[in-house]
């Protein structure tokens, strides 16, 4: 076996990590039992059953209305649920559990500084003080390809930019999951490889990674699981390889078709 003389650097991942794993417990995993959640008089989420393991990359798949970006706000905690229950390794959610959680949204939010700064300040606001902020961002935008726009407004990057830094920002706070809704719709492909790329990254760090898309293209890709949803309802869980060769319901068997599900 080949002997090391000294101990290989630390990728960002690794180190915005380490304080997570000085703590004692890990949140995983998840489970919904028999989730609900009305607005409007309309019941948006059905009495959905989930479970989330640590490890596989899960991709949420589902017609429009499903009910994907909807499950992925109550498992960060953003909206209550009208009924059933929600745990993270058994626990009732929490500040604890929002705390070791990130979440990037199709549209994301830029502060009003540079680029580096967006990410000084979500590593101060996650207590990270201790590590070297300067340091980090720096490899995180280098991750991102963003190392020249560190200076750059952050509001003035292009929308394949500014969501590279959202992602780069997301998990330079070393979150055990990250919560991912459709980060590369309407991007270019240069964009969209770049996140990939980071999403598979963070996957190998060990981060749990919760991944809603309308591109199957991109679920083969990334997936080691596959949720499918209908009618704010789980209608399919399974193994990516065994959902696109054999889906285990006739809706999904239509949906991976391309057909019209109704």
């Amino acid at each position: 076996m080949l002997e090391l003389a000294e101990p290989l650097p630390q990728t960002p991942l690794q180190r915005a990590a380490a304080a997570r794993d000085l703590e004692a417990a890990t949140i995983l995993p998840g489970r919904a039992e028999d989730l609900v959640y009305e607005a409007g008089g309309r019941r948006l989420i059905d009495g959905l059953e989930l479970r989330l393991e640590a490890g596989p990359l899960t991709v949420l798949v589902g017609p429009n209305g499903a009910g994907k970006s909807l499950l992925l706000r109550l498992l960060h905690g953003l909206i209550e649920p009208s009924a059933g229950q929600l745990h993270w390794a058994g626990r009732a959610p929490g500040k604890e559990t929002r705390r070791r959680q990130a979440m990037v949204f199709q549209r994301p939010v830029m502060l009003r500084r540079s680029a580096a700064a967006n990410l000084h300040y979500a590593l101060r606001a996650k207590g990270l003080d201790g590590l070297p902020l300067a340091e980090l961002a720096r490899d995180w935008l280098a991750r991102a390809g963003l190392a020249e726009l560190a200076g750059r407004p952050a509001r003035l990057l292009s929308g394949g930019e500014q969501q590279r830094l959202a992602v780069a920002r997301a998990l330079s706070t070393g979150p055990e999951v990250l919560f991912l809704d459709e980060p590369t719709a309407s991007l270019d492909p240069a964009s969209a490889l770049a996140i990939e790329e980071l999403i598979l990254e963070a996957r190998a760090a060990g981060t749990k990674i919760v991944l809603v898309t309308h591109d199957l293209g991109q679920a083969r890709r990334l997936a080691d699981e596959v949720v499918f949803l209908y009618r704010g309802r789980v209608e399919a869980q399974a193994p990516a390889e065994r959902f696109f060769d054999d889906p285990i319901s006739d809706k999904a068997r239509a949906f991976v078709a391309g057909r019209i599900v109704v």
